[in-house]
């Protein structure tokens, strides 16, 4: 992903905002299993604690958090799946 990408060139976006954990890792979880190998999955959530859950997870599943940007009312967060 160039640094230039938007979420509209993200490959899916899980648009979790409003949702209460777990449901924004929940919601992204099934959308990274649904896509190839090299995807990039976009979350956008307004949960902040999305920003350390998802980084968590990543790592324990060995996908790649390429970005989490905050948007003011709401994190952007750019998954890679592996």
């Amino acid at each position: 992903m160039t640094a230039n990408q938007t979420t509209s060139e993200a490959d899916a976006t899980v648009d979790a905002r409003n949702s209460t954990c777990p449901g924004p890792l929940m919601d992204l979880i099934a959308e990274i299993r649904s896509v190839d190998t090299g995807a990039v999955v976009v979350l956008l959530s307004d949960n902040e604690n999305s920003t350390t859950e998802v980084q968590e997870w990543a790592d324990q599943a060995g996908n790649d958090v390429l970005e989490i940007a905050d948007e003011g009312d709401h994190y952007r967060i750019h998954v890679r799946k592996q």
